[in-house]
């Protein structure tokens, strides 16, 4: 329980953008896992880390797993093949059950069958969205109305780091296909959430302070 406490608060940290908070609660949560001995479970601890840079489109290996890979359940092995944008057909059911419709569109060849490219987790599992929106986007399956989909997640729960990630491709993509209006309104966004907060002057301060 301490360490899915301690797991928890560090996905919620990093999404916001605090990674001092992050790395800590993430040690704690580490910590506790690697008390039992069980080198199953620190890979799915490590798996969980690695789905929230997935879901922030930070393509990178997820190098901790992989020193963990020999000793991970199958479960956890289709995961991590999952995160990096690639699934095989036979491992689909492996996988958590938010994820399976997903990686189904996934292991499948590219179709035009939706706007979105596949379909996504529910919207009630904003995290789970975003991983698969990430996964799509590793295996270069991410739509234009996908990437606006996982924009509007991530700005629906606050989420900075994923937001500005998604936004600035968002951006790009909407440069390449001339699409002048979604790259203006991208960069515009991104300005907003960069942005810092402005002190108002006292003068601005006790005016509004004085309204009902």
């Amino acid at each position: 329980m301490n360490a899915s406490d301690s797991l928890q608060r560090s996905l919620t940290a990093y999404l916001a953008g605090d990674a001092r908070v992050e790395a800590q609660e993430f040690a704690k949560a580490r910590g506790e896992v690697a008390r039992t001995g069980r080198a199953d479970l620190l890979a799915r601890t490590e798996l969980a880390r690695c789905a929230s840079r997935t879901a922030s489109l930070v393509v990178e290996a997820c190098t901790a797993f992989e020193a963990l890979r020999p000793d991970a359940a199958p479960p956890e092995l289709a995961y991590a093949d999952y995160l990096s944008g690639r699934v095989r057909p036979q491992d689909v059911a492996l996988l958590p059950e938010q994820h399976r419709a997903t990686a189904t569109a996934l292991a499948a060849p590219p179709t035009t069958t939706s706007a979105t490219g596949a379909p996504l987790p529910e919207a009630t599992d904003p995290l789970a969205r975003l991983v698969a929106a990430g996964a799509l986007f590793r295996a270069g399956r991410a739509s234009p109305a996908l990437i606006a989909l996982a924009v509007d997640t991530a700005s629906a729960q606050g989420w900075l780091r994923p937001l500005l990630a998604w936004l600035n491709v968002q951006m790009e993509v909407a440069r390449q296909a001339g699409d002048g209006a979604t790259e203006a309104m991208a960069r515009r966004r991104i300005g907003i959430v960069l942005q810092p907060a402005a002190s108002p002057s006292p003068a601005g301060a006790a005016s509004a302070a004085s309204r009902p």
